[in-house]
């Protein structure tokens, strides 16, 4: 069953290809352009099983394929004949995954292959998803015009893709667009990121151990990155490189706080239970005005109301799996 409430207003007729979309900021992308009126096909994986993770849309058509074979999958994508494609795949997002060599194999050179595709098939937009990565340890507000200083092969890989994406797209013909993305939350998050692991230590009756919080982070919700891509997707103004976050940033001891007093006031915050990483990044904010200033995007869902749809999806998440509830704690 369709949801409701549009996203973003119609785009009847525009035919977008999405890569990982079963992931985090996939499922809600989908959802946008769907609900935008688009006819959309995703990629996914041939162990995937589509019931768990997709929408049951007569608009959706699943093409099954990797990046690591674009060849074999080629063939579909030049049928379904997209107008963009929204490039959100990548191996190796988990912190434990972002110096393995397999960034590079299994990245570069997919990513690269799927632009080239896409102009095949008659795509006129290429989108793909960046990281705030790329900048490396920043020291102050992230603007597009920084110079690139990545500290993990994670981060190289993904500003070398967004580097020579740009050159090989404009010698094919296609408008690009990458997407230097912060940090987003709300359903399907990886269960490592801060928000859905302090909710789910909470529900398990568990006190999250944290660093003491004094970091200034910058936290977009779902779904509002998810209005972002749209807007890039229809946008012609919109080409080259975007910083895709919030605009502000919060300590995280304040996010931690505000979903302690949402699960119960009265509970611990654990915070100065863990010393703070060699390589943390104490601040992580971005200028928008790029983004807003080329498409008219701007985010809407608040810190506080965003934690609340979060958490109401955890304790259905924690419900199903009968697990302990927020009543059973302590």
């Amino acid at each position: 069953m369709r949801p409701g409430q549009p996203l973003m207003e119609d785009l009847p007729g525009m035919r977008v290809f999405v890569t990982g979309a079963t992931g985090h900021l996939g499922r809600a992308a989908v959802r946008a352009f769907v609900e935008a009126g688009c006819t959309t096909a995703v990629l996914v994986r041939p162990d995937r099983e589509r019931g768990a993770s997709l929408p049951e849309w007569p608009e959706l058509t699943v093409i099954g394929g990797d990046l690591h074979d674009v060849a074999a999958f080629a063939p579909a994508l030049h049928a379904f004949a997209p107008d963009v494609v929204v490039h959100l795949a990548w191996f190796g997002v988990g912190n434990g995954l972002h110096d393995d060599p397999r960034q590079v194999h299994q990245n570069l050179t997919g990513s690269l292959e799927l632009l080239e595709a896409s102009a095949s098939a008659g795509a006129r937009t290429f989108v793909g998803l960046g990281s705030q990565a790329e900048y490396g340890l920043p020291g102050g507000v992230l603007t597009e015009e920084l110079l690139l200083e990545p500290i993990t092969l994670y981060g190289a890989v993904k500003a070398s893709v967004g580097l020579v994406g740009a050159r090989l797209a404009s010698s094919l013909g296609l408008r690009f667009v990458w997407l230097r993305l912060l940090a987003t939350y709300g359903p399907f998050d990886d269960p490592r990121h801060l928000i859905p692991f302090v909710i789910d230590e909470y529900l398990a009756g568990r006190v999250p151990e944290l660093t003491a919080g004094e970091q200034l982070w910058d936290y977009l919700y779902v779904d509002d990155a998810a209005r972002a891509l749209v807007r890039v997707a229809q946008s012609q103004r919109a080409q080259g490189i975007f910083n895709l976050a919030s605009g502000t940033s919060r300590t995280v001891a304040s996010v931690v706080t505000a979903i302690r007093d949402l699960i119960g006031p009265e509970l611990p915050l654990g915070l100065g239970a863990r010393p703070y990483a060699s390589n943390q990044i104490m601040r992580l904010e971005a200028d928008i005005s790029r983004l807003s200033g080329a498409t008219g995007w701007a985010p809407t869902t608040t810190l506080e109301a965003g934690l609340v749809q979060t958490l109401a999806w955890h304790r259905a998440q924690h419900s199903a799996a009968g697990q302990a509830g927020p009543h059973s704690l302590f």
